[in-house]
């Protein structure tokens, strides 16, 4: 099960000044005491039973503390050592595990499944990619956010693959991105064959020890007193015990257990290079492009935005009584881990919002344009463009010259099918190059189109691009 936890967009924003708790307000600028008494105020607030924190700002941890309980029955409190259930954090482990291997030879990422289970539908068409990507068309044996009668029953890896793999595809391999939790138990039942070890012994000695993480566990037992009690409610009762999920329903796709330190220590070697080559990181961490130019902005167990025009690695996490989110910001080499023992998702999005934006670096301001505002300007060009006649006094000297009225021509034929937009959105604005970047949506009876236009302070237009949505 996955939740979507942490809420990128918000920190599209550059403030930190919205309403996140009743009483509680985040700080306006980064200050590790500030913050510190901020997360204490805002968990209280909310009522959440335990939660436990590290940031790392410039490779070094700033905070690293828990608030609240692990235990409300035995009154303990969180401690920064205290294991909580990561959920679908797990699933980057396991993309890097592939990846290792693919790295030593073992195997390729563009590797059919059928190579290494070849019973399951359509194995011969998906590839192992395909799985890490959420393109594979398996259906998701974990959609909803509770345990149901199937789950309070153990399940070996390779009987949840026969029964949910083996079935019709819910779309054509590789032309959706949809979150499917059963493409995950099949990657870890393929480094169990390639590897010959079962995989949480091959995640342990790959990555959990080499990085000297001491309090993590794959699949352990959930008692005793180093590990949080998971939390639920339904319609605003109080907290209970939360009934977990049995042996093998989670596996490769989210049965980690671990402290923030934990996660931290995972998230500056991921960084640094320190778990994987150049070229494993790089697809590790490249959104999976679909036809017509969509992208999914999901690489492998990770999901990839820029806001600000930063790039931002993240993954939320879900099991029954326990939340975490875990976010990386490999340019400034920092990273923010939130991890929870109850389910109440909204306050964890707003918490990790608040926090996401001290963080990220201050964007570089995008350039005053002499003239119209960009919106104006790109519904005017567009509608040139439509009709095969271009104001060339508009453009910047380069882009008169790309763009030939052998290419005008061949637009016009394309883009005035569209009709006139009945809207058009500025999405984000940004700088580049000592140019004004926006990117729009233009919307027609037919559907909607994206727009990237590039503008220097003088107004001059140095380009204007068109995709498919």
């Amino acid at each position: 099960m996955r939740r979507t936890v942490g809420i990128i967009a918000l920190a599209l924003s550059g403030s930190a000044g919205f309403a996140v708790g009743e009483q509680c307000q985040p700080p306006k600028e980064y200050g590790v005491a500030a913050i510190d008494a901020y997360i204490g105020c805002y968990a209280k607030d909310r009522g959440i039973p335990g939660l436990s924190v590290v940031i790392v700002r410039d490779g070094k941890v700033a905070l690293e503390r828990g608030y609240g309980k692990a235990s409300i029955a035995a009154g303990a409190p969180v401690t920064p050592e205290a294991l909580f259930a990561v959920g679908s954090v797990t699933k980057q482990f396991t993309s890097a595990c592939i990846l290792l291997l693919a790295g030593e030879g073992k195997l390729s990422v563009t590797d059919p499944v059928s190579q290494y289970l070849p019973g399951l539908t359509r194995a011969g068409d998906i590839t192992l990619l395909d799985l890490m990507n959420h393109v594979s068309g398996y259906p998701d044996f974990y959609p909803l956010d509770f345990v149901d009668r199937r789950l309070v029953a153990p399940i070996a890896a390779d009987e949840l693959a026969r029964r949910y793999a083996t079935g019709a595809l819910d779309f054509e391999p590789g032309t959706r991105y949809s979150y499917s939790n059963t493409g995950f138990i099949i990657l870890g039942l393929v480094v169990e064959k390639v590897s010959g070890q079962p995989f949480g012994q091959f995640l342990q000695e790959r990555i959990l020890t080499p990085l000297g993480m001491t309090h993590s566990a794959f699949e352990p037992e959930k008692s005793g007193p180093g590990f949080a009690t998971g939390y639920t409610s339904f319609g605003l009762a109080p907290w209970e015990p939360a009934v977990y999920e049995a042996r093998g329903w989670m596996g490769a796709a989210g049965a980690l257990w671990a402290s923030p330190s934990d996660l931290a220590r995972w998230d500056l070697a991921l960084m640094t290079g320190r778990v994987l080559e150049p070229e494993q990181y790089a697809l590790m961490t490249t959104p999976r492009r679909l036809g017509e130019g969509r992208t999914t902005a999901y690489g492998c167990g990770l999901d990839v935005t820029e806001p600000r025009g930063i790039t931002v690695l993240s993954h939320g996490g879900a099991v029954s009584g326990f939340l975490a989110e875990n976010t990386m910001i490999p340019a400034t080499r920092s990273a923010l881990v939130l991890l929870t023992n109850c389910e109440d998702s909204t306050s964890l999005s707003k918490l990790n919002d608040a926090l996401l934006t001290l963080l990220m670096p201050p964007a570089q301001p995008v350039p005053r344009v002499a003239g119209p505002p960009a919106a104006e300007v790109a519904k005017e060009l567009f509608a040139q463009l439509q009709a095969g006649r271009v104001d060339r006094a508009r453009l910047g000297e380069e882009f008169g010259i790309y763009l030939t009225p052998e290419r005008a021509r061949d637009a016009s034929g394309q883009l005035k099918r569209r009709g006139q937009p009945k809207s058009v959105e500025v999405v984000r604005m940004s700088e580049r190059g000592g140019m004004e970047t926006a990117r729009l949506r233009m919307v027609f009876k037919s559907g909607a189109l994206r727009v990237l236009m590039r503008r220097t302070p003088d107004g001059l237009v140095q380009e204007l691009l068109v995709e498919r949505e």
